[in-house]
C-alpha cells in the first residue's frame, strides 16, 4: 500500500529530478512542509529515505541538502547495477525462485500492466508512487531470491548514488507521453525477464536484465536533460 510518506518521497524525487530543487540547495522541513501542504513528520521520514538513496545529504548543523551529481556519474552507477542485477537474474533462473518469490514477480508484472492501462486512459499520467513501489519490489525480490548476500550488499551501495536505484525512476511529469513509452518498454522487460527466469534460461535472463539497466540509464539521461533545459 502506498502511504503518505511514499507520496511525499516521490514528490521530492520528482522535484529533485526536474531540478525544482537544485543540486546543493538546502531543504528545511518547515519550508517543504508548507510547499507540499503536509505535516512535518512525513517530510522528516521522507528526508531520511532520500538520504539513504543518496539524493539528499545531512548537513552538519541542521537540515538536508540536495546532493550534487553528474549525468556521467549516474550512468556509471547504473551500468554497474545492471551487471550486478544481471548476475542476480541468472542465479535466480539457475536455482529457480520459491513459490512465494514467483508470486511476487508475477504480481509485479500484473500490477505494471494495470498501471499502464490506467495511464493510457488518463493522458498518459502514470500513478508514479505505485509504479515506483512496484518496481522497487520487483528488483528487490530478484536480489533476495538470488541468495547471494554479497551481491545484495553491493547493489545497496550502488543504489545510494542519486537516481541510480530501482526506486528512483525520475518520473517528474514533464514529458508524460515520453515517460509512458519508457515505462511500457520497462514493463516488457519485466515480463521477458520473468519468463526467462521461470524457463530456467539463466544466460538470457542475465542479458535481458543488463539491457533493462542500459535502457534505464539512457532514459534517465534523456529525462534529466529535458528537465534541465532553460
Amino acid at each position: 500500500m502506498v502511504t503518505q510518506i511514499d507520496n511525499v518521497a516521490n514528490e521530492l524525487r520528482r522535484r529533485i529530478g526536474s531540478a525544482l530543487y537544485a543540486p546543493g540547495e538546502r531543504l528545511v522541513e518547515l519550508n517543504v512542509s508548507a510547499d507540499l501542504g503536509v505535516s512535518r513528520t512525513p517530510i522528516r521520514l521522507a528526508f531520511e529515505e532520500l538520504t539513504k538513496e543518496g539524493l539528499l545529504e545531512r548537513l552538519p548543523t541542521r537540515g538536508f541538502r540536495v546532493k550534487a551529481f553528474s549525468a556521467n556519474e549516474l550512468a556509471d552507477a547504473i551500468d554497474v547495477r545492471g551487471v550486478l542485477e544481471g548476475m542476480a537474474a541468472r542465479l535466480v533462473a539457475e536455482r529457480q525462485p520459491s513459490a512465494a518469490d514467483r508470486d511476487v514477480l508475477r504480481a509485479c508484472v500484473q500490477e505494471g500492466r494495470d498501471l499502464l492501462q490506467q495511464a493510457a486512459g488518463q493522458a498518459f499520467e502514470l500513478d508514479a508512487p505505485r509504479w515506483v513501489a512496484m518496481n522497487a519490489r520487483f528488483h528487490a525480490t530478484l536480489i533476495s531470491a538470488s541468495g547471494n548476500t554479497a551481491l545484495g550488499s553491493a547493489v545497496t551501495v550502488i543504489a545510494k548514488m542519486p537516481l541510480a536505484g530501482a526506486q528512483a525512476l525520475s518520473l517528474h511529469g514533464i514529458a508524460p507521453k515520453l515517460e509512458h513509452a519508457f515505462i511500457q518498454r520497462a514493463q516488457q522487460d519485466h515480463e521477458d525477464i520473468v519468463s526467462a527466469i521461470l524457463a530456467g534460461e539463466g544466460s538470457r535472463a542475465e542479458s535481458l536484465m543488463r539491457e533493462h539497466a542500459r535502457r534505464s540509464r539512457d532514459n534517465k539521461r534523456i529525462l534529466l536533460t529535458d528537465a534541465l533545459q532553460p
